[in-house]
Order: structure tokens, then C-alpha cells, then sequence
């Protein structure tokens, strides 16, 4: 069964969420990739004001093909994820909730999860396309010059994610592993 969530995820929310849940989030996420992330963390150390608010966002790291006539933005698949976790402690603890990508989490990144209540999920690589249908608006928010990376403001509808690491810490890529080892014995 399928968990619907209206965005922002509060942290109250974000320690609701579980390792394994199947999730349909609806309403409004920020793409960010590496680049954006060392700019708004550079932003953080100089104590500057990010150019949308943190408190209770969800990331989704992808850097979406153009928009083909008609459509809302193209394909929007995600990225890896790992290559956000230097940045990733930092946004959490100024009130980021939710992230979205593929791939593992560095320990640094699971930690301030549990510290500050915040919840990792991920998209299916290679589903861009079907991802994008998710997409009711987008518009840039900041980091024009980086093109496909820029910061966007997106409109989602029912889009589908799997909680893989929650703010407890646990972690569905290595209890799938464990669980999966242990049915050959």
C-alpha cells in the first residue's frame, strides 16, 4: 500500500515515514544537483538567506532535460546521490526534510537524519520520462547560469518514491541485502 504525503514534510512527519514505505508525494520539492548544493552551503557559512526556504523542503537530485513544446519540463530522472552528502548535513540542520535520489547515503548524511528528523527517498533511475509526468509546474529559482542543475521549484503530484533510509537510520538498502542473504541459508 501506497503512502500519500502532502509536502512540506514536517520533522514530526519525516519520523512517520519508514524504511520500505512505498510514498506518493504531492505539492511542492526543489531540484538542486552538487553544484547548487556547494552554493547554498557556502551561502549557509557566510550566513547569508538561501534563495528559497529550507524549513521542512524536500530536494529531488536531478537536472531535468529541456521541456519538449507543451510539456511542463522533460525527462526527470534521478541522480546519485553520495555526491550530495558533503552538502547534506548542513541543509538538514537548516531544516531540510526530504531528499530524493538514487543510490547509498554516507554515514555523516544518516546521522544528521536522525539528529534533526529527516527522511531519504528514492525515484527509479531510468524512469525519467515517466517521473516527469509527476511534474505539474516547474520555474527557476535561483543558479539560472547552471543550466539543467539550476534550483527549481516544482509542482508534483503522486510522485513515487520508496522511503530507503528513515530518521531512525534505517536503512532498506542494507536490511533488502541482509534479508535477501539470509533466505539462501
Amino acid at each position: 500500500m501506497e503512502k500519500k504525503i502532502t509536502l512540506p514534510i514536517t520533522r514530526e512527519t519525516a519520523r512517520t515515514i519508514k524504511s520500505g514505505d512505498a510514498c506518493l508525494l504531492s505539492g511542492v520539492i526543489y531540484t538542486a544537483r552538487d553544484a547548487a548544493h556547494k552554493r547554498l552551503v557556502e551561502l549557509v557559512e557566510k550566513g547569508e538567506k538561501l534563495p528559497f526556504d529550507i524549513e521542512n523542503a524536500t530536494i529531488y537530485y536531478v537536472g531535468p532535460t529541456p521541456a519538449k513544446p507543451g510539456h511542463v519540463i522533460g525527462s526527470a530522472g534521478p541522480t546519485t546521490s553520495y555526491r550530495m552528502d558533503a552538502y547534506s548535513p548542513t541543509l538538514i540542520r537548516e531544516g531540510e526534510t526530504g531528499m530524493i535520489g538514487k543510490g547509498k547515503r554516507g554515514p555523516e548524511v544518516v546521522e544528521a537524519m536522525k539528529k534533526y528528523g529527516a527522511v531519504y527517498f528514492a525515484a527509479i533511475g531510468g524512469a525519467g520520462a515517466l517521473l516527469s509526468s509527476c511534474i505539474k509546474s516547474a520555474e527557476v529559482v535561483c543558479y539560472e547560469d547552471l543550466g539543467a542543475e539550476a534550483v527549481r521549484r516544482l509542482v508534483v503530484e503522486d510522485l513515487p518514491v520508496v522511503a530507503v533510509i528513515d530518521a531512525d537510520g534505517n536503512n532498506l538498502y542494507e536490511k533488502g541485502r541482509r534479508e535477501y542473504l539470509e533466505s539462501l541459508d
